[in-house]
């Protein structure tokens, strides 16, 4: 598989399971820092440096993703069910 093909694909599997991990609240962190990773690459090499590139937005994606990496998982996530640790 050609580097492109195989970086689309990547790009986009870590997309799907960002969005899914965020949206339960499973490894938060985690995915909250490889959607981080993934928006800043296509804010910067995709977009060649434009924040706001072919009218999507993903300067803003990477900022949300760096506050869920910070503020971590709420109280009814399923890091805290799973994990039942208090300080996550």
């Amino acid at each position: 598989m050609p580097a492109p093909v195989f970086m689309v694909y990547l790009g986009k599997i870590l997309e799907l399971l960002a969005g899914v991990g965020l949206l339960l609240g499973l490894f938060t962190r985690a995915a909250a820092l490889s959607l981080t990773a993934v928006m800043l690459f296509i804010c910067f090499y995709v977009g060649k440096g434009k924040f706001y590139y072919d009218d999507q937005h993903p300067f803003l994606f990477a900022l949300m993703g760096m506050l869920f990496f910070y503020t971590g998982p709420g109280k009814w996530s399923l890091d805290k069910i799973v994990f039942k640790n208090k300080n996550m």
